[in-house]
């Protein structure tokens, strides 16, 4: 019997409705509200200058990644079976397996907790502030337009001992797709910005907005001397549809976490216009730290 078209149809959009991103829900050339006049039409941010008043999403980001190089579930889950670390791949390399054989776990048995798409003026220090009270280490993946907009909220990131990731120069989801050189000048203009602010900052690690790595996305981090580091819990911090209370979208992010966690993990989360993160970390961190040690990455 013939499958009907609109059955097929029903089952690829599901498919890529079910694709997980670095979670802003950020249309594909999205800039921060706050540092550029208005985002793309097809951005969930608001033109508003108030982080605070965007936070709510109502449509998943674009993952552009290849179907060969892109998780087929959301990374909150368990990594699918091409995710899986061959038995042949030497052991240093057996917390690697994200696309494009990205970071997804830290490699030891503490669990990271990371922070993207800051600095936020107006959630990155709350969210500092909580780190700093419970004695905890994280690594910022930083946008270079607010790094550029926002030096003295780096230079507190970087004096408070957390680690510093470079997270493109204005969260583009399509870069990886770009041409090599481009991909390495944004990049090393990103570097150059977190620089200006903290001079002879290290800069360890990239991570690719949505998590659309490329083989040339990382190649490129390489060279510069970056890990490319994906995630291994996604607890969509930044999916918060209309209608969802405040409470409810905090409980959601924190019953994710708690299920998803497991030693060694690479958490995503966000500081960019997300009040209620910082809200369900006040939670999540002395669970955490009862379970599990709590480290930035090396």
């Amino acid at each position: 019997m013939r499958t009907p078209k609109v059955f097929v149809i029903g089952l690829a959009l599901a498919g890529v409705a079910g694709l997980a991103g670095c979670g802003t829900a950020m249309a594909a050339e999205h800039s921060p509200a706050w540092v550029a006049a208005s985002p793309s039409a097809s951005s969930s941010h608001s033109a508003s200058p108030s982080p605070s008043s965007t936070r709510r999403a109502t449509h998943a980001p674009a993952h552009t990644s290849s179907p060969s190089s892109s998780p087929s579930s959301s990374p909150s889950s368990s990594p699918s079976p091409s995710h899986s670390t061959p038995a042949s791949r030497p052991a240093h390399r057996a917390h690697h397996g994200g696309p494009a054989d990205s970071l997804m776990k830290t490699g030891q048995k503490g669990v990271a907790l990371t922070f993207d798409d800051g600095p936020d003026p107006a959630q990155t220090p709350k969210l500092l502030d909580l780190l700093k009270k419970r004695h905890v280490k994280a690594t910022f993946c930083l946008v270079g337009q607010n790094v550029a907009a926002h030096p003295a909220l780096v230079r507190r990131i970087a004096a408070e001992g957390h680690t510093l990731c470079n997270h493109t120069w204005r969260h583009s989801l399509t870069l990886g797709k770009r041409k090599p050189a481009a991909i390495r000048a944004d990049l090393q203009r990103t570097n150059d910005a977190i620089r200006a602010a903290v001079p002879g900052a290290e800069i360890k690690y990239m991570r690719a907005p949505g998590g659309n790595f490329t083989p040339a996305f990382v190649a490129a981090a390489t060279d510069l001397g970056m890990t490319s580091i994906y995630w291994q819990v996604d607890p969509r911090d930044w999916d918060h549809p209309a209608g969802e209370s405040d409470g409810a979208h905090r409980a959601k992010v924190i019953r994710s976490v708690k299920k998803h966690v497991s030693r060694g993990a690479i958490v995503l989360s966000h500081d960019y216009a997300q009040p209620d993160t910082i809200a369900a970390y006040e939670t999540l961190i002395p669970w955490l730290q009862r379970r599990y040690k709590l480290i930035a990455l090396p």
